[in-house]
């Protein structure tokens, strides 16, 4: 029996239409495919867009310097302003409460912000605090149905573990990019004053600061901060604070409204072979003490340099950078336990971090560019007992600070264009050494700026 050509076709044609029909009939329904909508679905709402708007002072360099303006009797000229505004991304931590964590950077010197929620309900912001060393901050709304973020212990992060990326990249709100954690304890970036960052690949882009890196859980991880951007766009290289940090620093903004960082009061070096070898041990990890502040917390304690210390409280120290994230997490009150090798024994002290009275101190104790610079509190002669700044009492002529233009008798009354009162303003708060150091003085009358890079 012959059958047609025309036929052959027909019989191909229905044969062809059963097998796509079986075929879709055997594809999963879209409830059935791996996806991360439904997590997304209870997360997405805890993250915020966080426009701010700032007036800044439009500045003529030359008229700043009063010397200046004296020489050529030049007249305090008016004022002008212009108003700036930025976007960013925040999460709501906690709910009932209203508090939603975002990065220093997103609000520095704003005096106006504004948090859209999910649901397009935009809202006034209160500043509770700051932490420009972590760069966090954090924000309080009044509102209702609210929906927060659970926290994940970021100490059981591994890398190679799936995240996401919640934010408003260029505007483009509640978008989501999905990647691995490609690094942990990164540092020396330049990037932050105390740094311990969760590396991942997932998208960053301008816009995400503040936002969340969340587990597959639907857990914070981190808060996304910063991209390496050498083309100026994301190159799969982005950087979160991670999570334990956060809780940490939030918890003291929002009692204090900043954070009393306690000073353990060493100053340490890595170890290397060359080092290990010397003190007669066999392995190459820890941190070498190589000074002790005198009448500090370790002191007292009994830390002494040559001192090897290898863990504090439950953390592990192999590199400078991870004693220095640990110390970012030592507050006043804290009981601290370190774990150190003396002479080839194994060690352990404890002591408990108190308030300082800082009355005098040395420059260097709060930032390396003072070096050479004595510093003392000074008082308001109307009220013995307010601070009206600090006084330098003494200064080398071979230092940065006196190369710069400082010199005894000098006022300080603003560092980075904020005020203080004292000592303790900063240092409690040292100023970030990746950024340049910016000094407001009184001098003979008359107030000027002196910079030290």
């Amino acid at each position: 029996m012959r059958i047609s050509q025309t036929l052959w076709l027909a019989l191909f044609c229905v044969a062809d239409l059963f097998c796509v029909t079986d075929a879709a009939a055997a594809l999963p329904s879209s409830s059935d495919m791996p996806s991360l909508a439904p997590m997304l679905e209870q997360v997405t709402p805890a993250v915020v867009n966080i426009a701010t708007y700032t007036t800044v002072q439009v500045r003529n360099p030359l008229m700043d310097d009063p010397f200046f303006r004296r020489f050529f009797n030049i007249p305090e000229e008016q004022q002008r302003y212009r108003r700036t505004q930025a976007a960013g991304s925040g999460v709501i931590v906690d709910a009932r409460r209203g508090y939603i964590v975002t990065n220093n950077h997103v609000v520095d010197r704003a005096d106006e912000i504004t948090v859209t929620l999910s649901d397009g309900r935009a809202l006034a912001a209160k500043l509770i605090g700051t932490d420009a060393q972590v760069d966090l901050a954090v924000l309080k709304v009044d509102a209702d149905k609210l929906t927060q973020i659970t926290f994940a212990d970021s100490a059981r992060l591994r890398v190679g573990d799936y995240v996401v990326a919640i934010g408003n990249p260029f505007g483009l709100d509640q978008t989501v990019t999905s990647g691995i954690v490609s690094a942990l304890g990164r540092s020396g970036l330049g990037i932050e004053g105390y740094e311990d960052f969760i590396q991942t690949d997932a998208s960053i882009n301008p816009g995400n600061s503040g936002g969340a890196l969340v587990n597959l859980r639907g857990e914070l991880i981190g808060i996304n901060t910063a991209i390496l951007a050498p083309a100026g766009g994301n190159v799969g290289i982005g950087f979160a604070i991670p999570s334990n940090m956060v809780a940490a620093i939030m918890a003291q903004l929002i009692s204090h409204g900043q954070v009393q960082r306690g000073r353990v009061g060493v100053r340490v070096q890595a170890m290397n072979a060359e080092l290990a070898k010397a003190f007669n041990v066999n392995f190459v990890e820890g941190v070498v003490v190589v000074e002790v502040d005198k009448g500090s917390a370790a002191g007292k304690a009994g830390v002494l340099p040559g001192d090897i210390i290898v863990k504090v409280n439950d953390r592990d120290i192999k590199r400078v950078s991870d004693f220095h994230s640990q110390a970012a997490l030592l507050m006043v009150g804290d009981h601290v336990s370190m774990t150190m090798l003396r002479d080839g024994k194994q060690r352990q002290v404890r002591f408990d971090l108190v308030a300082e009275d800082y009355q005098q101190i040395a420059g260097e104790r709060i930032d390396s560019r003072l070096a050479g610079v004595q510093l003392e509190n000074f008082r308001s002669e109307n009220d013995p007992t307010t601070g009206a700044g600090i006084l330098v009492t003494d200064i080398s002529n071979e230092s940065a600070a006196w190369a710069r233009g400082l010199r005894p008798g000098d006022i300080i009354v603003a560092v980075n264009r904020k005020a203080v009162q004292g000592i303790s303003d900063i240092a409690e708060s040292p100023p970030n050494p990746n950024k340049e150091l910016l000094l407001r003085v009184y001098r003979s009358g008359e107030f000027g700026y002196i910079v030290i890079p």
